[in-house]
């Protein structure tokens, strides 16, 4: 089947509950249309570049898509609808990442409640930022 990832931002006064029950009716969607979710990864709660329907941030969620299209179209056009869903997109994909350098947590309730690991290896942006040199 093809795969697919999908970026959503949900409203930023939905709690962590509201933002995993959000995920969940998006994924059954996808697992109603035959298809199914490899991974969940909620990068938290982030300021956007400018308002966007009157907010300032967003809860961001990636989902990591493997179903045929009719499915994927389903869950672009309920995201269409759906008032906390504030922007999505969604790409087609080649591989999907094991992990994305975005990766908080699996969901937004273990994030909130902060059962989150600290990271101990630094990121490839890290290492490449502390390559570059700047002179004064």
């Amino acid at each position: 089947m093809p795969l697919y990832e999908t970026v959503f931002i949900a409203r930023q006064d939905l709690t962590a509950e509201d933002v995993d029950a959000l995920t969940t009716k998006l994924s059954k969607i996808i697992t109603d249309g035959k298809g199914k979710v490899i991974s969940k990864e909620y990068w938290g709660l982030r300021n956007l570049a400018y308002k966007v329907k009157k907010n300032s941030r967003g809860h961001y969620i990636l989902l990591n898509i493997d179903a045929e299209y009719a499915a994927v179209a389903e869950l672009n056009r309920v995201m269409g609808f759906n008032e906390d869903i504030i922007r999505n997109m969604t790409f087609s994909v080649e591989a999907h990442q094991e992990e994305s350098p975005l990766f908080v947590s699996g969901n937004a309730k273990d994030y909130k409640a902060g059962k989150v690991a600290a990271k101990k290896e630094p990121s490839k942006t890290d290492l490449v930022l502390d390559q570059v040199q700047f002179e004064v």
